[in-house]
């Protein structure tokens, strides 16, 4: 059975590991254990065979590299928690390789592709809402959950940066540009006030119709929306928003350590991916561009 009470208290404790990322390793463990199970085994006594095996059914079943890396990260951790618990004397993992996976390109859109996104919301109370949404959403690269839990005071307007929190304790301090802070500065002058009325101001930034903060789910379904009206895709998300600021900020020139500590990310692996966008941008170049390419 899984020591789900302490591998949480480890993972909180020891690693401070943001809610989501528990919530993923523990799931990972039990997908681990079911499979050990069928196998007529349990996890005090995998073997690296063990792991392995595991590790290649999951690229049979095509799931994605980070998946996989993921999954592999999980197990490792757990039986390192084990360890000090002294529920066992030996790490399966040690020595196993993950399988090589084809690393998938970010998916992101062009400069033309954002503006034509950014142009569609009207000037209603909700269009104006939508605009500063989706500004400040390719101004800062946030993802749809920090966007959702963003307050009034976050956003500094006089200078121009939002703090964003994100699933840390660590908040990072975001310049927004003037687009964003001119729709943001639009939308916080009467837009929001109408979409209080006279209801309890819970001090979220963005608010849906009923005067509550908006949801997760809801910043999705205006993203998609627009995406659709724009006719750029009718399955647009937030992580290509996402993308599409890292690719443009990578592309002109910022240096990965910067673009790590805008997105957040806590291995600069995750921020590399992007590197290879700029890469083939600049053989694109080459390519249309040279007389003897």
């Amino acid at each position: 059975m899984i020591n789900e009470s302490g591998f949480k208290k480890y993972l909180d404790v020891e690693k401070n590991a943001a809610v989501a990322t528990t919530k993923a390793y523990l799931a990972d463990i039990r997908e681990f254990e079911a499979y050990l199970s069928e196998n007529g085994k349990w996890l005090a006594v995998a073997e690296s065979s063990d792991v392995k095996d595991f590790l290649f059914k999951l690229k049979n079943e095509r799931r994605s590299g980070s998946t996989i890396n993921r999954k592999m990260v999980s197990i490792r951790t757990y039986y390192e928690f084990l360890k000090l618990t002294g529920e066992t004397d030996k790490n399966p993992c040690y020595r196993v390789k993950v399988p090589k996976t084809e690393k998938k390109m970010p998916e992101y859109l062009s400069i033309e592709q954002i503006e034509a996104l950014l142009e569609q919301p009207d000037d209603s109370d909700l269009g104006k809402r939508d605009r500063a949404l989706l500004e400040l959403m390719y101004a800062c690269g946030l993802k749809a959950s920090e966007v959702s839990e963003l307050n009034v005071h976050d956003a500094d307007l006089r200078i121009g940066f939002i703090s964003c929190r994100g699933d840390k304790t660590r908040a990072r301090i975001i310049p927004m540009g003037k687009p964003a802070r001119k729709a943001l500065i639009e939308y916080m002058k009467t837009p929001r006030s109408n979409l209080v009325n006279g209801k309890k101001d819970t001090g979220a930034l963005f608010l849906n119709y009923n005067g509550q903060r908006i949801s997760r789910q809801g910043v999705w379904k205006i993203i998609k929306y627009y995406g659709k009206k724009a006719g750029i895709s009718d399955n647009l998300n937030p992580q290509i928003i996402r993308n599409s600021f890292a690719a443009h900020m990578i592309m002109n020139g910022a240096d990965l350590k910067s673009l790590q500590e805008l997105l957040g990310h806590e291995d600069i692996t995750a921020t590399k991916l992007f590197l290879s966008l700029a890469k083939a941008r600049v053989m694109d170049v080459y390519d249309k561009t040279h007389p003897r390419a």
